[in-house]
């Protein structure tokens, strides 16, 4: 998204809600959102201050060595070189201003909002104004998809969905030979690069115990083999490879054998229940108008599970923001680690992916949901059955 855009939408946010400005504050790169807001040509080493008032011009407060970074932002610069002249400019640039938004989450409940030490906030508030959070505002104005990012997402999600069954089959036709999860995990890397997509770490591929650790990631010398009588879990994401791609991730489960045991089969149908009901209370409120924020919705699959005995083995948030990055900074699906009362605004996607995790085996289904202006709908392949894998 261009800046201009995201000065707009921001703008749009901080007039709805009355607040006068947004202060975006980074050192050493500490605040991923100030880089979205702000572009600079080059390694900045002192404390930044970029502040977008509801009304007017975005101005940015930078040390003199490091103005030069800035010199082709279109932002009105103000410079300082001491700690002095920083603390008048920042009183000057905070004159008369009652309320700022900032990077900040009251007593850390959102750690992904939190971005700016408390030191900084304090220093704020002596000037001036109360600190509220940005945990809204920043997804408005920088999270919300355009369709060229929609279509690139629900691009690679197709190939996702390809890849985990290729990755099925791989590992059928291989039983003789004592494929192991690091081989197919191999596989999936393989045809991501023929793909043109990519991902910095991953995929999950589990069997049985090592499926009920939820970030479980086989090596070449931590593997396990895959063998009939086996229960089978792939969780695997990327983007493409092109600049400003959006990620897609997903995770699938097999069987290896003629038929699901009838225990591996009800711990599945719960997951995939949970995950149903989710997205179905996500549809439901949309149709009457209804802001659902992300706890919400989490509550509403936790509740599913434990009122069928297994609450204890959802051990995880129900889902995660997705874009730039996998794990991305709009709203989570989360009442469990956090409380996160972000609004699932149009544009924004997400991952929903219940997961319960017994000592013999874990079960997990993700589908990545994208909330369109019209209602949230599945954006990747949704797994209905546990695929069987037979031998070749």
């Amino acid at each position: 998204m261009e800046q201009h855009q995201i000065y707009r939408l921001a703008q749009e946010y901080l007039d709805q809600e009355g607040i006068p400005g947004w202060l975006v504050y980074d050192y050493r790169q500490a605040n991923p959102v100030f880089w979205q807001v702000i572009s600079s040509s080059g390694h900045v080493t002192r404390p930044c201050y970029f502040y977008l008032p509801a009304d007017g011009e975005p101005s940015l407060l930078v040390h003199h060595v490091d103005a030069g970074k800035f010199a082709e932002s279109g932002v009105k610069l103000t410079v300082y070189s001491s700690r002095d002249s920083m603390l008048t400019a920042l009183r000057g640039l905070l004159s008369g201003v009652s309320r700022v938004a900032m990077e900040y989450s009251p007593e850390n409940t959102l750690p992904r909002v939190s971005r700016v030490d408390a030191g900084t906030v304090e220093l704020v508030r002596s000037i001036g104004p109360e600190v509220v959070s940005s945990a809204d505002l920043m997804q408005y104005a920088t999270h919300q998809w355009t369709p060229e990012q929609l279509a690139d997402h629900r691009a690679t999600a197709d190939k996702l969905g390809r890849i985990v069954n290729e990755a099925f089959a791989y590992a059928g036709e291989r039983l003789a030979e004592g494929v192991t999860e690091f081989q197919v995990a191999e596989f999936i890397r393989k045809r991501f690069a023929e793909e043109s997509i990519a991902s910095p770490d991953g995929p999950i591929v589990a069997v049985n115990a090592n499926a009920s650790d939820p970030h479980y990631e086989p090596s070449a010398d931590k593997t396990s083999s895959i063998t009939p009588g086996d229960w089978l879990l792939i969780d695997l994401w990327a983007k493409g490879v092109a600049a400003g791609s959006v990620y897609a991730d997903i995770t699938w489960v097999a069987y290896v054998g003629d038929s699901v045991p009838q225990r591996q089969q009800e711990i599945f149908e719960i997951v995939i229940g949970a995950r149903d009901a989710a997205l179905n209370y996500l549809e439901d409120a949309h149709n009457q108008g209804t802001a659902v924020q992300g706890w919400q919705a989490d509550q509403v699959a936790r509740e599913f599970i434990t009122d069928r005995g297994y609450g204890e083995y959802f051990t995880h948030r129900l889902g995660h923001s997705i874009g730039f990055e996998v794990h991305s900074e709009a709203v989570n699906l989360d009442s469990f680690e956090t409380h996160d009362t972000r609004r699932i605004i149009p544009g924004v996607c997400f991952s929903i992916e219940p997961g319960i995790y017994l000592p013999e085996f874990g079960v997990r289904s993700e589908i990545d949901v994208f909330m369109s202006a019209e209602g949230p709908f599945a954006s990747s392949p949704v797994q209905r059955e546990v695929v069987l894998i037979k031998g070749g």
